[in-house]
């Protein structure tokens, strides 16, 4: 068994634990617009996962080595129970948790994800690439400026990313996501690269998980589409699904009042999820 790595983690707030799980690229940082809010009532705990953020190995891993990482920090922080909310990869590691570890998870939250992805991107030439650079810095140096968005943003990759082109969707990808990117490893980039190639799929597993669900995907998604988000919902016994037209993967930086606002109703459906009662 693969020894546990120790993962730069962000505690935030008081109450039942929330593990919140970030994707490719992405760090513990990147998830602030769930941690910052959800804080107020809950335990954020948002770790940096092996290879990403200030969690920086030269060892190559395993896809599944993320899960005796978060098996350890769990441990580590005495915690019995939790809520998962996991974003993209996040999402998929959330999923890998509840049906290896049932009965520590009370919940899950499933963003822009699924447990057979699928994606519908199209192909890419030098000059997005190029456009996508310039329009990084620019908005990392001034973040969410106009002028920037309308001449190299739209016609960056970020158009792939976000269909709602607005300063605020600008300031998330300038304060979380260029950083994020930035401290992505080659070695995470190896790790999810094979496990893509092994055509990942837990659909006739998730019969399992018998825990509420909540599903939230954006229409316009090509990285990892709202039909293959849908289709785990389907398959998963108790599962509550959002799709929100007109946005893309990014979608909780598009819209984050309005996935606050589901997120929120959702536990205010199941308040067991939450119940420190129910956890000891």
């Amino acid at each position: 068994m693969a020894s546990a790595f120790p993962l730069k983690t962000q505690i935030q707030g008081s109450g039942f634990p929330v593990l919140c799980l970030h994707g490719h690229p992405g760090s513990g940082q990147s998830m602030g617009v769930f941690t910052h809010p959800l804080s107020q009532h809950f335990t954020t705990i948002a770790p940096d996962l092996r290879g990403y953020g200030s969690s920086q190995t030269r060892q190559p891993f395993e896809m599944a080595d993320h899960l005796v990482d978060l098996e350890a920090l769990l441990d580590h922080l005495a915690i019995e129970r939790c809520l998962v909310l996991g974003w993209s990869l996040g999402g998929i590691l959330a999923i890998e948790l509840a049906l290896r570890y049932p009965e520590r998870i009370t919940g899950l939250i499933l963003i822009a994800t699924a447990a057979r992805p699928v994606g519908n991107h199209p192909p890419v030439d030098w000059s997005t690439y190029a456009l996508t650079g310039v329009a990084g810095l620019v908005n990392w140096a001034l973040p969410g400026v106009q002028w920037n968005i309308d001449w190299f943003g739209r016609r960056s990759l970020f158009r792939y990313l976000v269909r709602t082109h607005t300063p605020s969707t600008y300031r998330y990808l300038a304060q979380d996501a260029v950083t994020a990117y930035l401290t992505t490893s080659t070695q995470a980039n190896a790790a999810l690269n094979t496990a893509l190639r092994q055509r990942y799929n837990r659909l006739n597993q998730l019969h399992r998980l018998t825990c509420p669900s909540l599903m939230l995907a954006g229409a316009e998604d090509v990285h990892i589409t709202a039909a293959s988000s849908l289709e785990t919902a389907a398959h998963l016994p108790n599962c509550q699904s959002h799709c929100y037209p007109h946005v893309a993967h990014l979608f909780p930086w598009e819209i984050p009042q309005q996935v606050l606002q589901d997120i929120d109703q959702w536990l205010a459906n199941y308040p067991e999820i939450t119940s420190i009662a129910e956890a000891n």
